[in-house]
């Protein structure tokens, strides 16, 4: 790692995608889908990002509505309680994105020593 001033250089970048100027997908919706792959509940999810569940809701219909799959489904409440599903739509946008995004990771490490800062 090049150091400036003896201390360490460290080059960060961070990747989402817009749809029209409009944030669409990027790492937090990733981690939103993620715990709820992991929990099944959008409540659980969103507390495990210290989120509100009323903002974690407009990030899942944003992205349902603008992707060509809905990426989470909900089930209502009843005698066994509700739950969320990342549909495969969703499971397959996430992998996706982790994988350009880890490409995009390794290309920026490998960048880093070419800097001349």
């Amino acid at each position: 790692m090049k150091k400036v001033s003896n201390k360490p250089l460290q080059l960060r970048v961070k990747c989402w995608i817009e749809i029209d100027g409009v944030k669409f997908f990027g790492p937090g919706r990733v981690e939103l889908l993620q715990g709820i792959l992991d929990h099944g509940s959008i409540t659980k999810a969103a507390r495990g990002m210290k989120m509100s569940y009323k903002k974690a809701w407009a990030m899942i219909d944003e992205m349902n509505s603008m992707a060509k799959n809905p990426y989470v489904i909900t089930s209502k409440g009843g005698s066994h309680g509700g739950g969320a599903e990342v549909t495969e739509a969703g499971k397959k946008a996430v992998a996706s994105f982790n994988k350009f995004n880890n490409k995009l990771i390794a290309l920026m490490k490998a960048e880093t020593d070419l800097l001349e800062i």
